[in-house]
C-alpha cells in the first residue's frame, strides 16, 4: 500500500479520464477566444470562397485585391488576385506604427541559458540591416535566397529580411546532410546562403560550417554566403572566399531604411522541400497573399492566440511548422513569439517546464512524439513548476494517442486548457483538421473536424464518401488560400503526385489528395490513420500502422511504440511492433501478453503482433522522425544499409538482437 496520502486521488482521477471520451472547453476560455460565433462552420460554408476575406482582413495590403479565387486554370488556383502587400512589412512594420515598437516580437532561449529578446522596433532594425546587406551582395527580387541555420533568432531575420526585399528564400533544416544542402541549393538554382559557424547540442558545440562548405562543394554554381558567428571563442571559423560576416554586414549597414517591395499576391514568398516517393526532395512553392493570409487566420482561430501574449510553438524553423507557427503566423498577428535552441531534456528533463514558467507561456504547440517523451520521464517534472499561465495547448505531426492526449490534458494543462489536435502538411502551408478550441468538444485520439472553409472528406477506393467508422483516405475537394501552387519548376510532377487519385478525367473537377489514410465518426470527427503507405497487408487485410500503434500504447506503462511490416511466409506480411517502456515498468511475459491483448481486443485477431520487442529507444532521423523503414529492415532480416544520418544509430543493432533473440 502506497504512504502517499494523495495516491487515491490520483488514481480515482486516472480512472475517470480514462472513461472520458470527450471534453468540452472552459466557459473561462470560452468568453475570450478569438472565434466563439457557433455558426462560422455555415457562414463559411454558404459564403465560400469570399468567406476568406476574414483571413485576407487580417492583413495590410499595399493594393487591395479584385478577386478571392481565380480558378480558370485548375488546379492552378490563385487566391486574391490583383492585391499587392509585403509579408515583412506585414510581420514588423505596421505593429511598429501601430504603436508596439517596445512589445517583445521574439524571445529566444540558447541551449546554455542564454537568452536574447527582440522588441518589434529592434527587430525591424536588424531586418532592415540585413536586408540592405543583402541588396549589396547582388541579391535582387525573385532571387532564391537558401537558408541553413539552426533555431538561432538570425534565421527568422534572414527570413523577413529576404521576403523584404521580394527575394524567396528556401530554409533547409540544419540538421540535414551537406549533400541534402547540395541537392536543394541545385535544384533552387539559389546563388546565395546564409549560414553560421556551429551551435549548441546537449552542451557540445557543433561544427557547421564545415558541413556547409561540404554542402557547398556540390553546388553545381558560384555561391555568395554569409555566416553568423553563433559560438564565438568557442569555435574558430575562416570565411573563405565569397564569405562574408553577418556580424560585420549587419553593423554596417546598421540604421538602413529598406522600403518593402511590394509583391503580388501570387508572387512567391518561400520554397520548402519535402521528401518524394521518388527520393528527389519537391520544391513546395508558397506564395506571399495566400499563405501569409491563411498562417495568419489559422493562428488567429485556431492557436487563438493574441497580441498580448506569449506563445510558444517547439517546433523547428527548417520545416513547415516553424514557417507558420513560429515566424509568419504569430509575427503577423503581433504577439511574443518563442525560440528556443536546445533539445527539451537537456541540461535536465523540466527544461521545457522551466521556460513555461518563467516566461508566463501562454500557449504551447508541440509533437505527440515529445509528449510520449514526457510522459516516459515521468509526471514530476511538470509538478515542480507553475503551469498556470498556459490557456491553450495543441500538438502537431502526426496522431495522438487518446492515452497521451489525456496526459497533456491534465499533467500541462491542469485540465483546463482546451487541446487542439492539428492536421495538415508542408503542401497544405496551415492547419486543416483541427478543432476550434471555444466552438468544438474535444475528443482524445481525433483530430476533430474540418476548419470552416474546408472541404475534407474520407472516401473509399473509388472515391465515394465512407460511412461513419469506416476507414478510407483524406481528400481535400475545394481550393483553400494557404495550398502550394505548384511544385518548383515541375508543373507536371505536381499534377502526378497531388491531383489525380481521384480526378474524374470526364470531369472539371479536381480533388487533392494528401496520401493520409482516415476513418469517421458519426459526427463529423476526422481520425487520421497514417500515411497511405504506412499499411501492413496481412493475409489481405490492410492494417494501417497508426491504429495498431495507438492500441499498443493504449496499455499502462508504454511510453512509445512503431509498428511495421514484416515478411512472413504464411501471411505475406505480419505485424511487428516495438515498444519502448515508461520509467519503472519491466519488459516482463505479462507486459508482452497486454500489449498482444490490447491489438486483438481493440482491432481483432488480425492484427496480432508476430513479435513485440521491447527496446530503450526507436531509430529516429534528427527531426525526430522514426525510421519505419529501418524496422521494417530488421523485421524482415534484410541489410539495413547506411544509418549514419539517424540521431541514434547505435540503437539499430541494439535492436536487431533483441528480434534474434526473439
Amino acid at each position: 500500500m502506497s504512504d502517499d496520502p494523495d495516491s487515491d486521488a490520483d488514481g480515482e482521477l486516472e480512472a475517470r479520464l480514462e472513461e472520458q471520451d470527450a471534453f468540452d472547453p472552459p466557459e473561462s476560455f470560452v468568453e475570450q477566444a478569438n472565434v466563439r460565433d457557433e455558426e462560422i462552420y455555415e457562414t463559411f460554408e454558404e459564403e465560400w470562397p469570399e468567406c476568406w476575406e476574414q483571413a485576407a482582413d487580417l492583413l495590410s495590403w499595399d493594393s487591395e485585391y479584385d478577386t478571392v479565387l481565380e480558378d480558370d486554370d485548375e488546379p492552378f488556383y490563385e487566391w486574391f488576385t490583383g492585391g499587392e502587400l509585403n509579408a515583412s512589412a506585414n510581420c514588423l512594420d505596421r505593429h511598429v506604427e501601430d504603436g508596439a515598437k517596445n512589445r517583445a516580437a521574439i524571445q529566444w532561449e540558447g541551449e546554455l541559458g542564454e537568452t536574447r529578446t527582440y522588441t518589434y522596433g529592434e527587430l525591424l532594425n536588424e531586418v532592415e540591416a540585413f536586408a540592405a546587406s543583402l541588396r549589396d551582395l547582388g541579391v535582387e527580387e525573385d532571387d532564391v535566397v537558401t537558408l541553413y541555420m539552426p533555431m538561432i533568432p538570425e534565421l527568422p531575420i534572414a527570413m523577413l529580411a529576404c521576403a523584404r526585399i521580394g527575394a524567396p528564400h528556401s530554409v533547409v533544416f540544419a540538421g540535414f546532410s551537406a549533400d541534402a544542402l547540395a541537392t536543394r541549393m541545385n535544384a533552387a538554382e539559389s546563388e546565395y546562403l546564409v549560414t553560421c559557424d556551429g551551435y549548441y547540442r546537449r552542451g557540445d558545440a557543433l561544427n557547421h560550417k564545415e558541413k556547409a562548405d561540404k554542402g557547398l562543394r556540390g553546388v553545381d554554381h558560384d555561391v555568395t554566403s554569409v555566416v553568423v558567428d553563433r559560438l564565438g571563442d568557442e569555435l574558430t571559423h575562416f570565411l573563405g572566399s565569397n564569405a562574408h560576416d553577418y556580424g560585420d554586414l549587419v553593423e554596417e549597414h546598421a540604421g538602413a531604411s529598406v522600403e518593402p517591395v511590394s509583391r503580388d499576391a501570387e508572387d512567391m514568398l518561400f520554397l520548402m522541400y519535402t521528401s518524394g516517393t521518388t527520393g528527389e526532395p519537391k520544391g513546395v512553392k508558397h506564395t506571399t497573399g495566400g499563405y501569409l493570409s491563411y498562417a495568419a487566420w489559422t493562428s488567429h482561430a485556431v492557436l487563438d492566440i493574441k497580441p498580448e501574449d506569449t506563445y510558444w510553438c517547439a517546433a523547428d524553423i527548417g520545416w513547415i511548422t516553424g514557417h507558420s507557427y513560429i515566424v509568419y503566423g504569430p509575427l503577423a498577428l503581433g504577439t511574443t513569439t518563442m525560440m528556443y535552441e536546445g533539445t527539451p531534456d537537456y541540461p535536465e528533463r523540466d527544461r521545457l517546464w522551466e521556460i513555461i514558467e518563467r516566461n508566463r507561456v501562454d500557449i504551447f504547440y508541440t509533437a505527440p512524439t515529445a509528449i510520449r517523451s514526457f510522459m516516459k520521464w515521468g509526471e514530476q517534472f511538470p509538478a515542480e513548476h507553475d503551469l498556470s499561465s498556459l490557456r491553450l495547448l495543441g500538438t502537431v505531426g502526426e496522431p495522438i494517442n487518446p492515452r497521451a492526449w489525456k496526459w497533456y490534458y491534465t499533467h500541462i494543462g491542469n485540465e483546463e486548457c482546451p487541446i487542439v489536435d492539428t492536421w495538415w502538411q508542408t503542401e497544405t502551408g496551415g492547419m486543416m483538421i483541427t478543432t476550434l478550441p471555444a466552438l468544438t468538444t474535444m475528443k482524445p485520439g481525433t483530430a476533430g473536424p474540418p476548419l470552416p472553409g474546408i472541404d475534407a472528406q474520407v472516401v473509399d477506393a473509388a472515391g465515394q464518401e465512407v460511412e461513419a467508422g469506416k476507414a478510407g483516405y483524406v481528400t481535400v475537394n475545394k481550393p483553400w488560400p494557404g495550398m502550394l501552387r505548384t511544385l518548383y519548376n515541375n508543373d507536371d510532377r505536381f499534377l502526378e503526385e497531388y491531383w489525380q487519385e481521384y480526378s474524374d478525367p470526364d470531369s472539371d473537377e479536381w480533388v487533392y489528395f494528401p496520401e493520409d489514410g482516415a476513418k469517421i465518426d458519426d459526427d463529423g470527427y476526422i481520425t487520421i490513420l497514417g500515411r497511405v503507405d504506412d499499411v501492413i497487408n496481412v493475409s489481405g487485410h490492410r492494417l494501417g500502422t497508426m491504429e495498431i500503434e495507438s492500441a499498443v500504447v493504449g496499455v499502462s506503462g508504454v511510453a512509445e511504440a512503431a509498428v511495421v511490416g514484416g515478411d512472413h511466409d504464411v501471411k505475406g506480411e505480419a505485424v511487428y511492433t516495438y515498444v519502448i517502456l515508461e520509467d519503472g515498468q519491466e519488459a516482463t511475459e505479462s507486459m508482452r501478453e497486454r500489449i498482444v491483448e490490447s491489438v486483438e481486443d481493440g482491432i481483432g485477431p488480425i492484427a496480432r503482433p508476430e513479435s513485440v520487442v521491447f527496446t530503450p529507444e526507436l531509430p529516429k532521423t534528427r527531426s525526430g522522425k522514426i525510421m519505419r523503414r529501418l524496422l521494417e529492415d530488421i523485421a524482415s532480416g534484410n541489410d539495413l544499409g547506411d544509418t549514419s544520418t539517424l540521431r541514434n544509430p547505435e540503437v539499430v543493432d541494439e535492436i536487431a538482437g533483441h528480434v534474434d533473440d526473439e
